[in-house]
């Protein structure tokens, strides 16, 4: 494993302010939360990481970070939380795990799934490493996987119960899929993997009020 991770100035700082939303706003789970997000930065830099040298030389490897992305990542889950502390509704907590599972399984697929053969699942037209919108058969399982460590954290950090967990990483399974539909459209110039990502954690949230 040889790569970097680095957050720009303005990436850290709105990184700060949102966190200071979670652990405030989202009181008395407030660290809790905010420790969830914490597992979704962690495991999300090793996905990163992974196979730095390979992604270099195919020239897909991105270890650097701005505020573009902080935004499209984290802006779904602070809304989430903010929504929570003035509604009292916990269907925003379950939302706020979703909308962190969902792109946790889009970061899974996107780091992992370029190590098997990536392809557009409408033509099933084999593509190259990293185009926006390809899955492969080791992205989705990634994916997958990367959903429900989200989701079983849910179950200690929220004590949340065992089978609302595995909805909820069945939710972020299924956001995942918005990323790759609407990866599609960034491919033809409508939108980039910003506003692909901001969707995927947006999708992850709302379908928690379809499922629950």
């Amino acid at each position: 494993m040889s790569g970097t991770f680095m957050l720009d100035k303005m990436g850290f700082l709105l990184a700060l302010i949102m966190g200071v939303i979670i652990l405030v706003l989202g009181y008395p789970m407030g660290m809790q939360l905010l420790l969830l997000m914490f597992i979704f930065l962690l495991i999300s830099v090793l996905a990163t990481n992974y196979g730095a040298r390979s992604k270099k030389r195919m020239n897909i490897f991105e270890g650097d970070r701005g505020w573009k992305n902080v935004i499209s990542n984290g802006l779904t889950p602070t809304l989430m939380v903010i929504a929570l502390f003035f509604t009292g509704d916990n269907m925003f907590l379950l939302a706020y795990v979703a909308s962190i599972a969902s792109i946790t399984a889009d970061k899974f697929a996107s780091e992992l799934g370029i190590f098997d053969v990536p392809f557009f699942l409408w033509g099933m037209k084999k593509v190259r490493p990293g185009t926006s919108g390809a899955v492969s058969v080791l992205g989705t399982f990634a994916s997958l996987s990367g959903a429900f460590v989200i989701s079983l954290s849910s179950v200690y950090l929220l004590s949340l119960p065992l089978s609302t967990a595995f909805f909820l990483g069945l939710i972020g399974f299924l956001g995942c899929f918005a990323d790759s539909i609407f990866g599609v459209l960034e491919e033809r110039g409508i939108g980039n993997k910003y506003t692909t990502n901001f969707i995927c954690s947006l999708v992850g949230a709302l379908l928690v009020w379809l499922v629950f």
